[in-house]
């Protein structure tokens, strides 16, 4: 069945039931804070947009009914149960490496490529089955990678491309996958392609970019960056203006050129010759901009906080950017495609995602990560039934051929123990906890490194400490520092912490000689939270997660596993069964709060593992326990 295209008499239910749609509005409710109950109330779903945009104008002003029906209109497709083939990232569990700040093996404060392949051996002690690599190619690291110069060589800081083949046969080795990072929505300024754009503006590469000529004085559009401020830099040199949707020196690329396609599948294919499983891809749904460029909402820009994203974020062309990928660029179903995609939700995400579309294989939705209302910068508890919600939700809706990632941390995002509760007393409680609620889910589990050593936020005190590019534009743009330390991407790059001696031994060099200053100091040393520490003790949080692995890999349950929730509608609790092919059947319960609570269900079965020394009759602050059930 074809859609009828929306117009103005279309009405909220109408909307609903479209998947993006559902999204865009689920989205909004989202920002203000309020759930998709509202939509319930059967004289609201009967609302027009005509009557929507009557009743809202005087606080949303002109344009935001028209830019929903415009987004609605380019996407007709619904998504559908396809049924698929088991992928081994199905029962993966994938651990993202960022190479910076995980192991310096020649002391010059940069953790680097040799030092990963020095820490393998932990990964596979650990359990992970496959490693995800920040990016290490050639960059100038305005953005630490996310700037790259050259997509076919590897940053100076990193090693060389003997280091990275080493690491990925070791991986191989030792049964571990390898991915990369991948940014193609934009590449460094200096990068050839671009440097060639500005020196013929009219050239073939001048159309790799959105370069524009105009006023000095007077950008192309209104849009504006994620990192603070307008998302256009004037090249004097070229008397043009150049996108960018991150840092001045990542310009982005003009995905409707043919040409550019091709070189991004070139070199996904040179990436995959050498040996590596597949591919994170940056940002990827926003590789699609709409002809002409046109300017944002400027009520959805001071709701979602960036104006113009209506415009990108769920691109005209998305859907077939992302098939020519997978066909030309990665055509193995064994090669694994995941996709970051900020902003789009449950059903933009199965339409990236469903097996039969043939698109990418996960992706990354953020909305979990904050409570209604709320955003990254926000200094706030965070609500564990936020969570509980949003993955009921998710996996609700996931059908055959669906499938999704679960996570909490990245090298973008603050730890979630520090936003959950920061009180030391519950440091360990809550770290096992998000253990097991991300390990017993059904989804593949992506770890963040120091994740599994309880790795909590960074007390940061001065902008001398801090080294991310968006920190220093938002200071520079006026932002409190409370709301910068906040959402700083700096707590999650700090060196990973090995063992308890001075520098945690970020930098270890077999000459005995001092290591240089780590490019970024932690500022968190308390004793008891380094691997070889944690490894020691049987209690830690290090050996929960392995054991919570070693539990997964044993048991088709917890992997392509049933689910069926428990008591959903009870708050502060959150249990669940799973169910296997083979007949294996487990219970999680846990307690999402700071407060004892009954255990509602302990002569469910025999205890596989608990997140207390000794399980009772009550729930202890956020304790979590699996029982297996004959």
């Amino acid at each position: 069945m074809v859609d009828q295209p929306f117009t103005r008499a279309s009405t909220l239910a109408d909307v609903y039931a479209h998947p993006v749609g559902r999204d865009v509005v689920d989205r909004l409710l989202l920002a203000v804070g309020r759930g998709p109950g509202v939509l319930t109330n059967p004289l609201v779903r009967r609302l027009r947009l005509s009557s929507v945009e009557r009743l809202t104008r005087r606080f949303t002003g002109p344009g935001l009914v028209e830019a929903v029906i415009g987004l609605l209109n380019s996407c007709p497709d619904r998504p559908t149960a396809q049924q698929t083939d088991h992928r081994w990232w199905h029962s993966a569990v994938v651990y993202q490496i960022y190479p910076r700040s995980f192991a310096d093996s020649n002391g010059d404060g940069i953790g680097d490529l040799r030092g990963v392949t020095a820490h393998l051996d932990h990964l596979a002690w650990l359990g992970v089955d496959c490693i995800w690599l920040s990016p290490v190619f050639d960059s100038p690291n305005e953005d630490f990678g996310y700037d790259v110069r050259d997509y076919r060589a590897v940053m100076a800081e990193m090693g060389t491309m003997a280091d990275l083949d080493e690491l990925i046969a070791r991986s191989h080795d030792l049964g571990i996958k390898v991915i990369l990072d991948l940014v193609v929505n934009h590449t460094s300024a200096e990068h050839a392609w671009f440097q060639a754009a500005l020196a013929d503006p009219d050239g073939p590469y001048g159309k790799y970019y959105f370069l524009r000529p105009g006023n000095p004085e007077r950008p192309p559009n209104n849009w504006t960056s994620f990192f603070a401020g307008r998302a256009w830099r004037w090249y004097p040199e070229a008397e043009r203006w150049s996108l960018h949707l991150f840092a001045p020196g990542q310009p982005d690329l003009d995905w409707e050129n043919p040409a550019v396609r091709d070189e991004v599948t070139g070199i996904m294919r040179f990436w995959i010759d050498k040996g590596v499983d597949g591919f994170r891809l940056d940002v990827i749904n926003y590789i699609s901009k709409p002809p002409g460029l046109p300017d944002g909402d400027e009520f959805i820009g001071n709701l979602m906080g960036y104006t113009g994203i209506e415009h990108y974020f769920y691109g005209p062309h998305l859907h077939d950017h992302l098939r020519q990928m997978r066909r030309d660029g990665a055509p193995d179903p064994d090669h694994f495609l995941v996709g970051e995609t900020p902003g789009a939700g449950i059903e933009m995400a199965r339409l990236m995602t469903n097996a039969g579309r043939r698109e990418l294989d996960v992706v990354f939705n953020f909305d979990p990560l904050e409570n209604p209302g709320r955003t990254r910068f926000d200094d706030y508890r965070y609500d564990l039934n936020g969570l509980k919600q949003a993955w009921i939700n998710q996996q609700q809706r996931m059908v055959a051929g669906d499938w999704t990632s679960l996570f909490y941390e990245n090298h973008d995002n603050p730890r979630m123990i520090s936003k959950v509760n920061p009180d030391p007393e519950h440091r360990d409680a809550v770290g096992k906890l998000l253990a097991t609620l991300q390990l017993t889910m059904r989804g593949t589990p992506f770890l963040y490194q120091g994740q599994e050593v309880a790795a909590i936020n960074q007390p940061f005190t001065s902008r001398d400490q801090l080294r991310d590019v968006e920190a220093f534009r938002m200071l520079d743009e006026g932002n409190d520092w409370g709301r910068v330390l906040a959402g700083s991407r700096d707590h999650a790059r700090v060196p990973m912490r090995w063992d308890a001696t001075p520098g945690g031994g970020f930098s270890v060099l077999a000459d005995g000689t001092a290591p240089a200053t780590p490019w970024i100091e932690g500022q968190s040393t308390d004793p008891g939270y380094s691997v070889a520490e944690q490894r020691d003790d049987p209690d830690s949080v290090l050996n929960h997660y392995r054991q919570l692995i070693e539990l997964r890999r044993s048991t088709d349950a917890f992997t392509l596993g049933e689910i069926e929730f428990v008591d959903a509608s009870r708050r502060d609790y959150w249990a669940w069964y799973r169910t296997g092919a083979s007949g294996d059947r487990f219970l999680v319960e846990a307690n999402l709060t700071a407060r004892r609570r009954p255990a509602r269900h302990r002569d469910a079965g025999e205890i596989a593992l608990g997140t207390s020394p000794a399980p009772g009759s009550w729930l202890e602050p956020y304790e979590a326990v699996i029982y297996r059930i004959e």
